[in-house]
């Protein structure tokens, strides 16, 4: 049987290392070892990022959503509650939605949420 040389795959999966690794300072673009540790750890910290950024627009909506509660006289917890009773489901992203272009429909939803108590 044949030997095989392993020049043509080595050489693609080195190309597409470095080719993700465009842009970056120094020997981490040019350099296969160095770029392959930077593309690693990028890749990473991308892949927990898709995560992070999920946590951080929840938090977000849930402090827009406490601000507009405040100024309708009504704190947030009170108000999420008011509303699971009032049997209103709708989410953080579209509340938080209301309570910055639609105050008079958030208001109208506190009220609501006030009479279910």
């Amino acid at each position: 049987m044949a030997r095989v040389k392993g020049a043509m795959m080595t050489r693609k999966r080195r190309k597409k290392v470095l080719k993700l690794a465009k842009g970056y300072w120094g020997g981490k673009s040019r350099l296969f070892r160095t770029a392959n540790e930077a593309v690693m750890k990028s890749l990473s910290y991308a892949y927990v990022g898709r995560k992070h950024k999920k946590r951080d627009f929840r938090s977000l909506w849930i402090t827009r959503i406490s601000a507009a509660c405040k100024l309708n006289g009504m704190n947030y917890s009170t108000f999420i509650n008011g509303l699971k009773k009032a049997g209103i489901v709708l989410n953080r992203k579209i509340l938080a939605e209301l309570a910055v272009n639609d105050q008079t429909g958030f208001t109208s939803l506190v009220e609501k949420a006030k009479a279910a108590l």
